[in-house]
């Protein structure tokens, strides 16, 4: 596969799956939504993921457009950092409600847990990849520039 289809691929795949992990604990995997006389936190947890997800998105539509290696892997660790996060959110921070047999524990937090560690599985290879890329590029371009001298 070229460098070109590598670097789109990996940019849709950072796409789609903060679309799935904005959207998807409201429409696809949707959580329990009961109103015990007050906002779970399940509803909390699927506001945040929203954003987190929107930012993915984003950041994966950034990764698309841009070129530069350096960009490309501030883009992808910057994607590390948000994937980690929405695996936070329902898992530490947030949490979701305390009823072991409701939807968001049984659908919403394993779905939400599997996107967002393949985004920051996907996306810790993907900045080691090129920071490994640009050194090596970098390291040439010094020697080429001695051997001229």
């Amino acid at each position: 596969m070229s460098g070109r289809i590598k670097h789109i691929a990996a940019g849709l795949f950072f796409l789609v799956f903060g679309i799935l992990i904005a959207v998807g604990p409201k429409y696809i995997f949707k959580i329990c939504e009961q109103n015990h006389g007050h906002v779970t936190n399940c509803l909390w947890s699927a506001r945040a993921e929203l954003g987190i997800g929107i930012v993915i998105a984003l950041l994966g539509a950034a990764y698309i457009l841009s070129s530069a290696v350096p960009m490309l892997a501030g883009l992808s660790l910057s994607i590390l950092f948000n994937g980690t996060l929405a695996f936070l959110i329902p898992n530490i921070l947030i949490g979701m409600c305390e009823h072991h047999n409701m939807d968001c524990r049984l659908i919403t937090l394993p779905s939400l847990n599997v996107i967002s560690l393949l985004v920051t599985l996907a996306a810790s290879v993907n900045t080691i990849r090129l920071i490994r890329k640009y050194r090596r590029d970098t390291r040439g371009n010094a020697i080429a520039q001695a051997e001229r001298i």
